[in-house]
């Protein structure tokens, strides 16, 4: 322990060993709460007069000869305690006096009153310490703001963060407004393997684990794809889930390696279909968790109430790089011209990836008004059905806001015969060097043999998701426990 830790605990240890000299437990078991902070204030009118029992975390303290105030913090809010040493007797009195630090955790009973300047607060006739807290919360009126130690020590940023709980109040509700919306469309919410033999589904690297059962190695999934297909295979005509994937790919603002997936199948469904329901989906969730459909984006206001704006792939590379890819239909040529813009592409990258480099670079971060990309090559869509009038194309589009895509959508390929055609493809992408190409899943293929009927699928990052709905600029603000680099 630093010489700064021994200056900050020691005072609290010795108060800790005084408390039990005098046969007091300063860790008991549990504390009966007849009401939450929040439910107290609110029902002031009605509870005064009653006896009440209030907990929490004490959060600001005030101590005045014979009286004292403080504060106590619990998840629903924080309301204020009057202790006076004729309400709770002289030893209790200066035990909370001389032993109680702010960050311990406080059982109260007493009486709710209205002081003169107007706060709702518990006149305490008793008193239980529930946590002795050995290490002080961060200081009071600056507040956490180191952005490493929030990251770190969530619990710290919660305590002392209004607006980082309201976040993540939210987080909460808006993954309840998605499922309601999905159950009332007749979805049936399912659970797939985390381990798998096989991963697939997207284009990622993945992390590797050992199975110590079987003496092999196992794959945290990817995606949620490829097993949710099989039960549209089976016979469920609408399914998805919500669950952790996990990417072995770099830190960032919009990435995190565990992240939360939405992936939704319908069957007898196309792109179309799936767009009209994201349409729908997003403002009414918007509606439900935030109580509006018009959001703010880094003091932009974004109404995401439909239409949203459509545009194609190549028409959105057209408006905002200024290049017709369809006018360079090969590699080498579209090589040749993105390395006029300054793209970092590496020669050889396949003609599909530099078209997604386009997308990134140059039209993702203009997209702030709710839009759907529609048409991407087949190259970069190797579980999606190809666009009948233009087979080097598939029926897929991309949704974003505020220059970030939350929402990836196929009419999914159910041709067995052409699915393994492109996973042969995928297996000569890998050969080539492209670690994010797909490994030819014989699992899947067998189940497609057997026939899945038309189906259109949807994957939405929640975590995006929520970036957005609560104006939030990193993907780190809305994981309560972000992946981070070592201290190291």
């Amino acid at each position: 322990m630093s010489s700064e830790a021994d200056d900050l605990t020691q005072p609290r240890l010795a108060k800790l060993a005084r408390l039990r000299d005098l046969g007091i437990e300063p860790y008991p078991s549990r504390f009966e709460r007849t009401h939450s902070a929040a439910d107290a204030v609110a029902r002031f009118a009605e509870l005064g007069g009653h006896t009440l029992r209030l907990a929490g975390r004490i959060t600001s303290r005030r101590v005045m000869g014979k009286a004292s105030f403080c504060h106590i913090q619990d998840g629903s809010g924080r309301v204020q305690l009057y202790l006076r040493q004729d309400g709770v007797g002289p030893e209790a009195y200066e035990r909370f006096r001389d032993l109680i630090d702010l960050g311990d955790l406080l059982g109260a009973e007493g009486k709710l009153f209205q002081t003169r300047a107007g706060e709702i607060t518990l006149d305490v006739s008793r008193f239980d310490l529930l946590a002795k807290a050995l290490r002080p919360l961060p200081e009071k009126w600056h507040g956490l703001t180191d952005v490493e130690k929030r990251y770190r020590q969530r619990y710290l940023d919660l305590t002392v963060n209004e607006d980082v709980r309201r976040v993540f109040r939210l987080r909460s509700a808006i993954i309840g407004a998605i499922r309601c919306f999905l159950d009332r469309r007749g979805f049936v919410e399912v659970e797939t393997p985390v381990l798998q033999a096989l991963y697939g589904g997207a284009a990622a690297r993945p992390f590797i684990t050992h199975y110590n059962a079987l003496d092999r190695d196992f794959y945290l999934r990817i995606s949620l794809e490829l097993y949710l297909k099989r039960l549209i295979v089976g016979g469920y005509d609408r399914v998805y889930e919500l669950g952790r994937v996990f990417r072995n790919e770099g830190l960032s603002t919009e990435h995190n390696p565990e992240f939360t997936l939405l992936e939704t199948y319908e069957a007898y469904a196309d792109y179309h279909d799936v767009l009209a329901m994201v349409e729908e989906m997003i403002p009414w969730v918007a509606e439900t968790a935030l109580g509006t459909t018009t959001i703010e984006w880094q003091g932009r206001p974004i109404d995401l109430r439909p239409p949203w704006h459509r545009v194609t792939l190549r028409q959105a590379i057209l408006d905002h790089a200024g290049l017709d890819v369809d006018a360079f239909p090969d590699q080498a040529s579209l090589y040749e011209q993105v390395a006029s813009l300054g793209l970092p592409i590496v020669p050889g990258t396949p003609r599909g990836k530099i078209i997604d480099e386009l997308l990134s670079r140059f039209v993702e971060p203009k997209l702030v008004e709710p839009t759907f990309v529609l048409d991407y090559p087949v190259e970069l869509s190797p579980l999606a059905k190809r666009k009948p009038e233009r087979p080097d194309l598939v029926e897929r589009f991309e949704g974003f806001v505020g220059g970030i895509e939350i929402a990836n959508a196929f009419s999914e390929l159910n041709d067995p015969l052409d699915q393994r055609q492109r996973f042969l493809q995928q297996a000569q992408d890998r050969a080539a060097g492209d670690e994010e190409a797909q490994p030819t899943d014989e699992a899947f293929l067998l189940a497609l043999e057997h026939g899945m009927p038309p189906t259109g699928g949807l994957g939405i990052g929640i975590d995006r998701l929520v970036m957005v709905l609560t104006n939030q600029p990193s993907i780190r603000e809305v994981i309560l426990f972000p992946q981070l680099r070592s201290r190291d």
